[in-house]
């Protein structure tokens, strides 16, 4: 089967070049077309989208794209419907995870794009929306207005599915004109997002559009970062870096780069009737998209003194990766992918010489898990469904295990009576971390989340105060004044 991604307004397929990615997984195969655009296409693509989200998209009301959006959202959450069709038949053979991880996986996540979620995602950055409407009075005196960019160039990862659309829709509910750059491991969803959005509504389909370039193309990159008034980027710190480096001095840059993610389990939540289920909500954040997401778990510190000891507690979690890897397979790995995690098994096994760990899962199993006895500090594991499950004395000294660390940290789910919790968030607030969660929702942030514990919405904006000084002296120049 072909499919062509992308959403190009102003372009018809035969004016563009169409590169072919092959795909196979679960024993189908599927060719994806992306387009190749020359530097006058790419030109002219940004100047359209430029001047309708001008002329259109900054017209609306917010309430009026909340609900196309949630018109747009609801179709893909439609099993009925073709667009959702086409997603769950084909993302699976382009990602290659396991199509119930997909349909799953996708339901969940598009419901935090519903209309009352974007409300909520609106008052945490702003306490009266409204603010992107019309001027609005500002506790100090005068009134205040947000204005979002005229043109936003979002470049995402591919790592999980639907990453793109975070973004995407921020950029909209900014009354953004927006241009985003799909990667080649997972190019179609962001364009089947909008021209939904263009079906719905054709002028806002104008104001958007989703391309492709080849990775590592600077030529081809450089074009598009010449254009954008801001530029959102998710990646590997060095590809981040690039682009910093080759974007305007001019242009916003707001970067997501790689995070390692952790969990905490506190003594009291380890009794026989509680540490089965919570052993399945850990091993659920680190089978689900095979932990390709920074916000998933690749350590986690288990505090000793409960009635399941840390080794106890590391047995039941390797019991459900292992059901977990019957009910959905892990994909099949690159060969760079199955090479990390064999470096990292071999490792944890000439340390296991020392008596103080333990590997459980063997190479076929497609999941491990090593329990270290003694303090260890925050490390990557081999992904993949690959953990390290650390004993403590307590949770405390996990503090000064992550704090080191503090550029990558970012998720950490914590399992702690109350009062437990909110004292370990402040600590680990204090050394970095950004967002604590609970175990089993580690992979599914919540909508209007802060992700790397910054402002979705405010990050983008712009805003125009009329002061309360100019407000009194316009008064003197009214008609009604004598």
């Amino acid at each position: 089967m072909t499919e062509f991604a992308g959403h190009l307004p102003g372009l018809s397929a035969g004016e563009v070049e169409w590169k072919t990615l092959h795909f196979s997984a679960w024993g189908e195969a599927a060719e994806v077309r992306v387009p190749v655009l020359s530097e006058a296409q790419a030109t002219a693509l940004a100047r359209r989208v430029r001047d309708n989200a001008r002329a259109y998209l900054k017209t609306l009301r917010i309430a009026e794209i909340t609900a196309i959006i949630d018109q747009a959202i609801a179709r893909l959450l439609d099993r009925n419907d073709p667009w959702r069709q086409k997603a769950e038949r084909l993302l699976p053979i382009v990602t290659g995870y396991d199509p119930e991880m997909i349909r799953l996986g996708l339901t969940g996540y598009l419901k935090t794009f519903r209309q009352p979620q974007l409300k909520r995602f609106l008052a945490e950055d702003f306490a009266d929306p409204q603010i992107l409407d019309d001027f609005q009075p500002r506790p100090k005196g005068g009134f205040a207005k947000a204005f979002g960019p005229d043109l936003v160039l979002h470049v995402w990862a591919g790592n999980v599915p639907g990453l793109p659309l975070w973004s995407l829709i921020s950029g909209l509910l900014v009354k953004a004109g927006s241009i985003g750059k799909v990667a080649t491991a997972e190019p179609l969803l962001a364009g089947w997002f909008a021209r939904i959005l263009a079906e719905i509504d054709p002028r806002l389909g104008e104001c958007l559009a989703v391309v492709w370039w080849k990775g590592g193309d600077e030529a081809g990159e450089r074009v598009w970062l010449a254009r954008a008034d801001a530029i959102v980027a998710y990646g590997g710190n060095d590809a981040l870096k690039a682009i910093r480096d080759r974007a305007p001095v001019t242009a916003r840059y707001l970067p997501h780069g790689h995070k390692i993610g952790f969990g905490m389990v506190a003594r009291t939540a380890l009794d026989t009737r509680k540490a089965g289920g919570l052993a399945r909500q850990a091993a659920y954040d680190v089978m689900r998209y095979d932990q390709q997401g920074c916000y998933s778990p690749q350590m986690l510190f288990v505090e000793r003194g409960g009635r399941v000891s840390p080794r106890e507690f590391s047995a039941y979690v390797a019991h459900e990766l292992a059901s977990f890897a019957r009910k959905h397979p892990r994909r099949a790995l690159s060969i760079e992918e199955a090479a990390g995690v064999a470096s990292w098994r071999s490792a944890q096994e000439l340390r296991a010489f020392n008596g103080n760990r333990d590997l459980l899962g063997d190479a076929s199993d497609n999941w491990s898990i090593v329990h270290v006895e003694d303090a260890q500090a925050l490390a990557p594991s081999g992904l993949n469904r690959t953990l390290s499950i650390v004993a403590v004395d307590k949770l405390d000294d996990v503090v000064g295990l992550i704090a080191p660390f503090r550029s990558f940290l970012q998720s950490a789910g914590i399992a702690a009576e109350p009062e437990e919790l909110f004292r370990l968030a402040g600590l680990l607030g204090q050394v970095g971390v950004t967002r604590i969660c609970a175990l089993g929702a580690m992979t599914a942030p919540e909508a209007g989340w802060h992700n790397d514990g910054r402002f979705n919405l405010l990050d983008l904006v712009t805003m125009t105060e009329i002061e309360h000084a100019a407000e009194a002296a316009a008064d003197g120049f009214a008609p009604y004044v004598d």
